[in-house]
């Protein structure tokens, strides 16, 4: 079974920034790339009404990429039906299905579209959701950012996570949020004694790093950032995603839940959503 990645267009300018994303991975993985397009007609149907009902095609767009990335194997793949089924299909044995944060049936205002919020809910693969801001300057190079629980860490994401900054020379910052115990609540109103949030932090240092030290030690090339917040997860993972080129989150079930729907709502780079 030969390896690949996927990435889905419907002519908007985000599905174009996940193409642009999506080549860099090919290029970086070495793997072939495929341009999938989703057609609700079937062939015969879009012959039929042609040319007063065209849809984006992925032929014209992989000629272009195939002329201005000839070492890399690009392929159109054309699929029919409803979007989400087909382009979970056409994901199952793919390492990778990049898409951009919302296409063109979107309207202003709309972060994540339907389609994406599908795909990577129901994927069994890693789905990246590609911001179409997610071009934008000042964010560190080289950098990638993965968001864990200490408590309960998501495998497969870290996995996902040191693979990708190996492959980047990156450094890996993990971040894992925390908040005070329940016992705090005796000092309210008053502040917290500082000795008390201190140790309590010390705690959840210890833990994240206890779960890292594997993982260290299987990627010892990998410099990694142990960065541990007094946070709600959501609020920071957004803004870790402003200092990163990559942002990974695990998900486990079929729905993204509220904390990763809040980050891929406001993330400021592309975020890899993957299954454990």
């Amino acid at each position: 079974m030969e390896r690949t990645i996927v990435v889905g267009i419907d002519g908007s300018a985000c599905s174009r920034v996940a193409v642009d994303w999506a080549v860099g991975e090919a290029r970086l993985r070495g793997l072939p790339l495929g341009v999938a397009h989703v057609s609700s007609l079937s062939a015969e149907e879009a012959l039929a009404i042609w040319p007063y009902c065209r849809e984006p095609a992925p032929d014209a767009l992989v000629k272009a990429l195939a002329e201005d990335h000839p070492a890399l194997r690009i392929e159109g793949v054309d699929l029919t039906g409803e979007t989400v089924p087909a382009l979970l299909s056409a994901g199952t044995r793919a390492d990778l299905v990049v898409l951009g944060m919302r296409g063109a049936g979107g309207f202003a205002g709309l972060a994540v579209g339907s389609v994406a919020h599908g795909v990577a809910a129901l994927g069994n693969r890693p789905v990246v959701l590609v911001p179409d801001r997610a071009a934008v300057g000042g964010r560190s190079p080289r950098a990638v950012t993965v968001g864990i629980d200490a408590r309960r860490p998501a495998a497969a994401a870290l996995s996902f996570a040191f693979d990708a900054a190996e492959r980047r020379g990156a450094l890996l910052r993990v971040v894992h949020a925390w908040r005070l115990p329940s016992s705090a609540e005796q000092w309210m109103p008053f502040a917290l004694p500082e000795e008390d949030r201190g140790a309590w932090e010390d705690q959840e240092v210890q833990q994240l790093s206890d779960v890292l030290r594997p993982w260290r030690e299987k990627h010892p090339h990998v410099r990694v950032n142990e960065d541990v917040r007094l946070k709600s997860p959501s609020s920071a993972l957004v803004q870790a995603s402003a200092c990163a080129e990559l942002l990974v989150v695990g998900r486990t079930g079929t729905s993204l839940g509220p904390t990763l729907h809040a980050v891929v709502d406001h993330t400021e780079c592309p975020v890899a959503v993957v299954p454990s």
